[in-house]
Order: structure tokens, then C-alpha cells, then sequence
């Protein structure tokens, strides 16, 4: 049998393949035609139109914060996946990668994803474990482990072991959050329109908490009074107030889950640190920053980005290691 474990993010659909590795990391996005739902692009395709559509086309999220948002669509972005990985003749063993005490009804809908696309058995696990299996932190009953994933659409925070979540919670703040807040931001700065691309890639090339960091890109947006297109150079002082309000709030949720530990756990806390793993975690500055908020040592793969599906690639690959940390 097949064993696969999909990231299914709000912005990035990964997929590991036993055997293979990472074999895919697209946009989750479709572009749709509006009078007749038909579906006209995936995935990377479909994210390159964001913003240049006519009007008779939209470009839809089915997975919006975490939360499956439009089933068809979902199932038809993860069949066009599949597709590019996948014999259809083989039976699949999917491990669906979500967030921190994922409902029972978000995991109903994975499940009539799953099954609409013939997928023949469906199995979930919690995001933190898979951010400290996608580390490569030994994980056992005594020692607890605390770890972030910051998606683009829901940060998740927990304290664990083997046996269980000791605290932990799910938020819906993301680096999302942080692409409308630039927009907003620079509109009201520049009195410059731009688009969330932009503001995802301004987020991705320049944006850093380290205060004195002077890195610049221009930009091209539309002047809000004058309608006409304009460029501008923005640094990264420019866009540091913007990310540093989601960091704190980043960092304000994670201080909540470390006030509910039970002591002898706080001490462990202060010699294991805290793992970090998502696409913000990669801004320049983002580990000292919440080092500085937490007084904890923070631990950032090379490639946060793609912790947790690596994490997921390992856990269904370890039957043992699975048993013990699925969701029932």
C-alpha cells in the first residue's frame, strides 16, 4: 500500500510520498467561472491569476483557516494532486496533517474528501507532534516537548509527550493575517494599493524583526488617488510594524499555553525551548524575537516551511510511532 501524508494548508498544499520525500508543495487554489462553477486552473497556476481575473472568474480557497471551506473544490485540488504523484491503481494510506484538537466535524470533512477521491484509508495526527518529528525531537512519556506551527491561517501551540497533550490551543492568526495588515499598512504609508501577492512576497523577501535590518525591494501597486500605477521602495523597517503585532500575538497565545503547565513540566519547558515550524518562523529575526517574548531558546528547522509534512512522512512510516500520536 501507498503511504502518503498531505499538509492540506490554507495557502500551500505539501504531500510526502514514503519512498520519495517531498514530492509536491503547491498553492491550494483553484480559479473557478463563475456563472457555471466550472473549475479552469490548480494550484500554482490558479495563484498566479489571483488579482488579474476577469470578472466572470474567481480564484477560490477551499481550505480557508485551517477549516475546509468548499468541498467539491477541495476534492478537486486534491485529485489534480494526486494525479501528479500517484498511480491510481494503487491502494493510498493518507495521514492528513491538522491542527491542535482538530473537531470531529473538520475531520468528517477530510474524510469525504479523502473517500470522494478514492482514497482507501484515512488516518490524522496533530500538527505540533509532526513539527518536532519533522525536527527530529525524540519524543517519549517523560519528556514533554512544546511546538508552534504558524500556518497561514491558524497557529497551533502544545505542550506533549507519548501520552497525550498537556496544554495546548489553536488560534486563527497566520501569516495571512500578517499579508492584509501590510497591505493596509503600506496603503496607509504610501497611499499605494497592492495586491496579497505583493504583500506576501514584501512579507517574504524584506520582512524581518530585526530592527536595524535595512534590506529593500520596490514594489508596483496603484496610487489610491490617482488611480495610475506607481512603484516605491519599501525596507524592512518599513513593514516591521505590522509583523511585530502578529508576533505578539503569536507569542501572547504561546505564553497562555505555558501558564497552564503543571510545574515540574514549566521546568522542563526552560531546558527543552520551543520548536517552531511554518512559513512565518522563516523571517529573519522571528526565533530571537519570541526567544526575547518567551526567555525560552526557540529551535527553527532550516526549512520550516515544510516541518510538519516531513513530520507526517516520518510518523506514517512508523506504525509504532503513528499509534501513539493519531487522532482517534
Amino acid at each position: 500500500m501507498l503511504k502518503l501524508a498531505i499538509d492540506f494548508g490554507t495557502s500551500v498544499t505539501k504531500i510526502y510520498k514514503i519512498g520519495s520525500g517531498i514530492v509536491l508543495a503547491e498553492s491550494t487554489c483553484v480559479t473557478v467561472q463563475k456563472e457555471t462553477g466550472e473549475i479552469r486552473a490548480f494550484g500554482n497556476e490558479a495563484k498566479r491569476l489571483l488579482g488579474k481575473t476577469a470578472e466572470l472568474t474567481d480564484v477560490c480557497f477551499p481550505v480557508y483557516e485551517g477549516e475546509i471551506v468548499n468541498e467539491r473544490y477541495a476534492a478537486a485540488l486534491l485529485e489534480y494532486f494526486l494525479g501528479k504523484i500517484v498511480r491510481r491503481t494503487f491502494a493510498v494510506e493518507v495521514l492528513f496533517c491538522v491542527p491542535c484538537a482538530a473537531s470531529a466535524q473538520l475531520r468528517e470533512k477530510y474524510c469525504r474528501v479523502a473517500k470522494s477521491v478514492g482514497l482507501s484509508r484515512v488516518r490524522f495526527a496533530e500538527t505540533p507532534y509532526l513539527v518536532a518529528l519533522g525536527q527530529d525531537v525524540p519524543l517519549s512519556e517523560s519528556n514533554p516537548v512544546f511546538a508552534l506551527d504558524i500556518g497561514a491561517g491558524k497557529t497551533s501551540a502544545a505542550v506533549f509527550s507519548l501520552d497525550g497533550v498537556i496544554a495546548g490551543l489553536t488560534m486563527n492568526v497566520g501569516g495571512n493575517n500578517m499579508d492584509v495588515h501590510i497591505i493596509d499598512h503600506i496603503a496607509e504609508t504610501y497611499n499605494l494599493k497592492i495586491g496579497s501577492q505583493t504583500s506576501e512576497k514584501l512579507k517574504n523577501t524584506v520582512g524581518s524583526l530585526i530592527p536595524s535590518d535595512n534590506q529593500s525591494t520596490i514594489i508596483n501597486g496603484r496610487d489610491i488617488t490617482t488611480g495610475n500605477p506607481r512603484s516605491v521602495a519599501v525596507s524592512s523597517s518599513d513593514i516591521l510594524f505590522p509583523i511585530r503585532i502578529y508576533a505578539d500575538k503569536i507569542a501572547e497565545y504561546a505564553g497562555l499555553v505555558l501558564r497552564k503547565l503543571p510545574a515540574e513540566v514549566s521546568a522542563a519547558m526552560v531546558k527543552n525551548g520551543v520548536f517552531l515550524a511554518g512559513g512565518v518562523a522563516g523571517i529573519a529575526g522571528f526565533g530571537d524575537y519570541m526567544a526575547d517574548k518567551l526567555g525560552m531558546e526557540i529551535h527553527v528547522t532550516g526549512d520550516p516551511q515544510m516541518a510538519v509534512v516531513l513530520g507526517g512522512g516520518r510518523a506514517i512510516g512508523n506504525q509504532s510511532l503513528l499509534a501513539r500520536i493519531e487522532m482517534e
